[in-house]
């Protein structure tokens, strides 16, 4: 099946840019060999310049966490979903879906009141947002709904903001397809759509991947809590290659699951060190956002800190072969913070974007000519 989102025109993940494949990113040679030990990959160029700022919020709002991010159907349009100023939108009545032009201005928003901490986002082929509500940075009731459960879903909405499709029950829950902190959300060239649960790593948390098809029918349901192959620990992030192949970044295991769309494992990648975030264009580039490498991370089994070696920051390279070509490093390094980049688009001219939950932002990253 062709995975290649060129079809979608520029959706997130998956795009129709030339992106790095034009200044030749991509390594000739055959498949990257891996494993836990994997030798840190924190020394290689960073050809690009940080742009902070670019993106204006209207006169009095300031930046909240986000994490989710992608590319509008126009490719050069940048959608985000913040959480209202802080790190989640539990008593606030701002909308926190946005989308700006490619000069940074704000030309829609829309969500108010309905998502309590937005964490994943895809543009699909027809322009619909989709974002997961994972519910997993506090909350609370909104003035427009003191009392009625909320957050543990998944939302389809029109490029205007009509709520189209609610995947998920309201308050969440552990059974079939009632989420408890989904974290990212992904549509296939076909419709059918995969949800990645789970956020934290506790030893009784959803750690799965849900395959839906375009009605929102669960298909089937893949993983658990673990660390063995199809075991997830923070099932964070989701992407798809031009093969069709299903990207899992399986952050607490500080690895890269790769799966086909029946959820068989096909490989597993760790030199992308601990991934957050994870786009790929169509071209296979594979842009891997990793926000908590050298602080936070802990070793799977143990529980004791691990990475500390691996330096936070963007990896950049091709999803053919696995090989790691470029690193744009997290300005600042400062433990216990969760660095820079947790979310990544990449848009038709190549630029990337990082969507910070720490420092509250969103960066753009232009190659230098």
């Amino acid at each position: 099946m062709d995975g290649t989102r060129e079809r979608r025109n520029a959706g997130t993940k998956v795009g129709r840019i030339v992106g790095l494949a034009a200044v030749g990113l991509l390594a000739a040679s055959g498949a990257y060999a891996q494993g836990p030990a994997t030798k840190p990959v924190n020394d290689l160029p960073n050809p690009y310049l940080t742009r902070e700022g670019w993106a204006k919020m209207p006169e009095g709002r300031t930046w909240g966490s986000t994490s989710a991010v992608d590319i509008d159907r126009d490719g050069i349009s940048i959608w985000v979903a913040e959480r209202c100023g802080e790190n989640n939108c539990g008593a606030s009545n701002l909308d926190p879906i946005l989308k700006f032009d490619e000069n940074g201005t704000l030309v829609k928003s829309f969500g108010a009141g309905l998502i309590i901490s937005p964490h994943g986002m895809q543009v699909d082929k027809d322009g619909n947002i989709w974002v997961t509500d994972c519910a997993c940075t506090g909350g609370g009731a909104t003035p427009a709904a003191p009392a009625a459960p909320r957050g543990h879903q998944v939302y389809k909405f029109s490029p205007d903001g009509k709520l189209l499709m609610t995947l998920g029950k309201a308050g969440g829950g552990k059974n079939a397809e009632i989420f408890w902190q989904p974290n990212d959300v992904l549509m296939a060239p076909n419709g059918d759509i995969y949800v990645a649960e789970g956020h934290t790593s506790t030893d009784t948390a959803n750690a799965r991947i849900l395959k839906f098809d375009k009605t929102g029918r669960l298909i089937a349901t893949w993983g658990k809590k673990g660390t063995g192959p199809l075991e997830f620990d923070q099932p964070h992030a989701l992407a798809m290659d031009s093969q069709g192949r299903l990207f899992v970044g399986d952050r607490g295991n500080n690895r890269i699951q790769i799966l086909d769309q029946s959820g068989k494992l096909l490989d597993t990648w760790y030199q992308f060190s601990r991934p957050s975030g994870i786009f790929i264009d169509a071209r296979d580039n594979i842009y891997v956002a990793d926000s908590e490498s050298g602080s936070v991370s802990r070793d799977p089994v143990t529980r004791e800190k691990n990475r500390t070696e691996w330096k936070r920051g963007l990896r950049i390279g091709s999803a053919k072969d696995g090989s790691v070509k470029w690193f744009i490093p997290d300005p600042a390094e400062n433990p216990p913070s969760t660095s820079a980049a947790e979310g990544v688009a990449v848009d038709s001219k190549g630029n990337v974007y990082g969507a910070e939950v720490g420092p509250k932002a969103l960066k753009r990253y232009i190659l230098r000519t």
